[in-house]
């Protein structure tokens, strides 16, 4: 079995594309389960985001799989397959552990080195596990991934690096209305990103936070963090005509602000959502600034980020990632070919003891001690034989071509396959109940 990664992002995709692949709530739960269903996938998790859709699936057969994504993508988005797959990309094996543990330390961020990505794999972890379409060997990548990222933001400086789209959206703020700290600001939504704009907003010194959600009470919890205030969602209009910086982020399929909803006047816009929850033709209003995730796309979304150590930062960061990957493929090479010496040192016990068993009914008049010290001597002889083979092999495994030596292990002493079939079934149990 192998890993596969297939998707597409802010690298590959325009917005406007991304906007139309993007899937959440029962969208995600049907794409994930739809995946999983795949022939030749045994694991799967989505990973869905405001700058990539990316799915991983532990498969064993290629072709077919990518194939099959790639339908599966162009039906739950409506894109024709033709149109989707020049924006596709493939990684498989290696490259798609090193591609996981470079998303998990933003290097593949739209703005390198934010932290958020994190919380979203931990998301997409979860509900996988939760959907049962997560099983050992993913768990374990994904686990190491997100140890990766913060690995790599408490040894580098990659946070300071880079900024959050956030933080970079209000540097844009600022240069279109001047300083933040005494306008009034209101955050639409009240999810994981809203969140982290309005937190975002009191650390600039924003005081005058209003947050709106079609679940007030939601906006109330939200607003209660930030010292600020909830409003009903029927009020966006009205509270739109008293706010200066708007920031929203739902999780709406449709437009949530539209341009008969905004005045013209100095007005700063930031448009995180996927697909927009802004209409774009607020652009066209005299003195309104709309920044959306297309126009950072455009402009570089690091222009406003800070740039003081970023190169050494990010190059610290793939020498983590390089490191990680190397340690992460030797240990899951090695760990393919335990089961087979398991098979192989269960195959001699079971010689020793039918041996040893013939002897006694041979020689039935031999005594306890004697018995006891033949018996010993015997496993002692057994164990040393297969000591040095079985270290070796492990050793060889952790070479790109490992499988080999195991197979070539289970080829000459003719071993059962079940016994390491069983080996793994007792791992994957081991993880269910760890978890």
């Amino acid at each position: 079995m192998s890993i596969l990664a297939i998707g597409l992002s802010h690298r590959t995709a325009p917005v406007a594309l991304l906007e139309r692949v993007s899937v959440s709530g029962d969208a995600l739960l049907k794409l994930l389960h739809d995946v999983q269903q795949a022939s030749c996938v045994a694991e799967t998790m989505v990973l869905s985001t405001c700058n990539r859709v990316e799915v991983y699936a532990v498969v064993d057969r290629f072709h077919a799989v990518v194939n099959e994504v790639s339908e599966l993508l162009s039906v739950h988005s409506g894109v024709p397959v033709e149109q989707l797959a020049p924006h596709l990309y493939v990684h498989y094996e290696d490259r798609a552990v090193e591609h996981l543990f470079s998303v998990g330390a933003g290097l593949d961020s739209m703005v390198v080195g934010e932290g958020q990505i994190l919380g979203q794999i931990r998301q997409a972890l979860k509900l996988a596990q939760d959907q049962g379409t997560m099983g050992a060997t993913l768990n374990e990548l994904v686990q190491q991934a997100l140890r990766v990222g913060k690995r790599s933001h408490a040894e580098t400086g990659i946070d300071r690096a880079g900024a959050s789209l956030v933080g970079v959206g209000l540097t844009l703020a600022e240069r279109a209305l001047g300083p933040i700290r005494d306008r009034r600001a209101l955050v639409v939504g009240a999810g994981s990103m809203s969140a982290l704009s309005a937190a975002t907003l009191q650390r600039a010194g924003v005081t005058d936070i209003v947050v709106v959600n079609r679940t007030h009470e939601r906006a109330v919890r939200l607003a209660q963090t930030v010292g600020g205030r909830a409003a009903e969602f029927g009020d966006l209009a009205a509270e739109l005509a008293g706010a200066d910086l708007v920031i929203s982020c739902t999780g709406a399929t449709d437009l949530v602000i539209t341009a008969d909803m905004v005045r013209p006047r100095e007005m700063f816009l930031l448009d995180l959502a996927l697909p927009r929850d802004i209409d774009p033709a607020v652009r066209r209003l005299p003195g309104v600034t709309l920044v959306d995730l297309e126009s950072m796309q455009e402009g570089g979304a690091e222009a406003g980020a800070d740039d003081g150590g970023r190169l050494e930062a990010v190059s610290a960061v793939r020498g983590i990632v390089a490191e990680e990957v190397r340690a992460y493929l030797s240990a899951e090479r090695a760990a393919r070919v335990t089961p087979t010496v398991v098979a192989l040192r269960s195959k001699a016990a079971d010689v020793v003891e039918a041996e040893l068993g013939r002897l006694v009914g041979r020689v039935p008049e031999i005594e306890g001690r004697i018995r006891d010290e033949v018996t010993q001597t015997v496993r002692r002889v057994v164990d040393k034989l297969l000591h040095e083979p079985t270290v070796r092999v492990k050793q060889l495994a952790e070479s790109p071509a490992g499988d080999h030596y195991a197979e070539a292990l289970r080829e000459l002493f003719n071993l059962d396959p079940k016994v390491p079939d069983a080996v793994r079934r007792t791992e994957t149990i081991d993880m269910e109940v760890d978890r």
